[in-house]
Parts: C-alpha cells; structure tokens; sequence
C-alpha cells in the first residue's frame, strides 16, 4: 500500500464507503480534529509519569481512533434498521465515558478544591495536557457543528466533552504529582 495516492492532488478527499468530499468539508474537520488530538495524548504519553496514566491514554488513544471512524462515516453509509438511520457505534461503549468520569473522580479525590480558575503551564507535561483539552473542546464543538447538518452519534461528542474534564483534571493531578505550580488566575479589580 502507498502512502501517496494523488486521489487527493484536487482538494477532495474519501470518507468511508468512497463517498469524496472537499477536505474543508465540516466532517473532515470533525475527524482531521481528533486525530490533532490523538497526537496530542501520545505527546503526553510520552512524558515521565506514572504508568496507570500511560495505559489509560493509551485506551485513550484507542478510543479516539474510533470516534474519527465514527466520524469519517457519512449518514448514506450507516446502517438502515426498520427504515430509520441507525448510527453504528463501532465499539463506542458507555463504559468508555464511565471510565474517564471514575478516573477524574479517583484524580480528584487527591487534589485541593479549586477555588479559582488556573493559568495552563507549570511545567511542560502539564502544559501538553491543557494544549490537549483546547483540541479536545474544538473536536467536540467541530463535531457538534457537524451534528447540526447531518447525524452523528451523540455518544461521540459526549465522549469527547468528558475527555477534555479529564485532560484538565490530568493537568491538575500531574501539577500535584510534579509538585509543580498551580497559578490561579484572580481578575483584576
């Protein structure tokens, strides 16, 4: 298989099924977004940390490269079922969101309550982490931006709003664990 296909030499791009789209289309975007984002984790992951996050980014990852599938599907593409649009999941389980919302709380569990908004930086994998969720939110807003032309499994952008609570909590707790910084931001009077 060759990297290069100059299928793509004209602006235009295949989804999956072959349908071709320009590759400024809302849904490229969306998945073009995620996978920014899955780059993102793998730079964190690359960071000196404790191996239990490691595995969870790695799920993480995983994960990612489903909703970009989810994504990179066009509605003439998904599976009709009793003459209604069924969106497929493609392994997309609510077990996935329930896994980032018990790691935010064991996460949490250990850290002071926040009383201010934080400045992002304190040390560089921290700062990975909130680069990370600014990609995540625009993923997730991209995704609804999609959602309102066309059908889009509302789990995906549930999963992507969860993950971006994470990647904030992630930055919290490794500020804890680097015994980094945490700025608070307090607006001027």
């Amino acid at each position: 298989m060759k990297v290069y296909t100059k299928t793509g030499d004209k602006g235009t791009t295949a989804l999956f099924g072959g349908t071709r789209v320009p590759k400024d289309h809302i849904r490229i975007e969306s998945y073009g977004t995620v996978d920014e984002l899955n780059s993102h984790i793998g730079l964190i992951r690359d960071q000196d940390m404790n191996a239990h996050y490691k595995d969870i980014l790695i799920e993480i990852q995983d994960r990612l490269f489903t909703i970009g599938a989810i994504l990179a599907t066009p509605p003439e593409k998904e599976v009709m079922k009793n003459g209604e649009l069924r969106l497929q999941n493609l392994g997309l389980l609510e077990s996935d969101i329930e896994l980032l919302e018990r790691e935010i709380d064991t996460m949490e569990e250990s850290l002071p309550p926040m009383t201010h908004f934080v400045l992002p930086g304190g040390h560089t994998t921290v700062s990975y982490c909130h680069i990370a969720r600014c990609v995540c939110r625009r993923a997730e807003r991209l995704a609804v931006h999609l959602s309102h032309n066309e059908p889009v499994l509302p789990m995906a952008i549930q999963y992507l709003n969860r993950l971006s609570d994470y990647l904030f909590v992630l930055a919290r707790k490794l500020t804890f664990d680097l015994k980094a910084e945490e700025v608070k931001w307090i607006p001027r009077k």
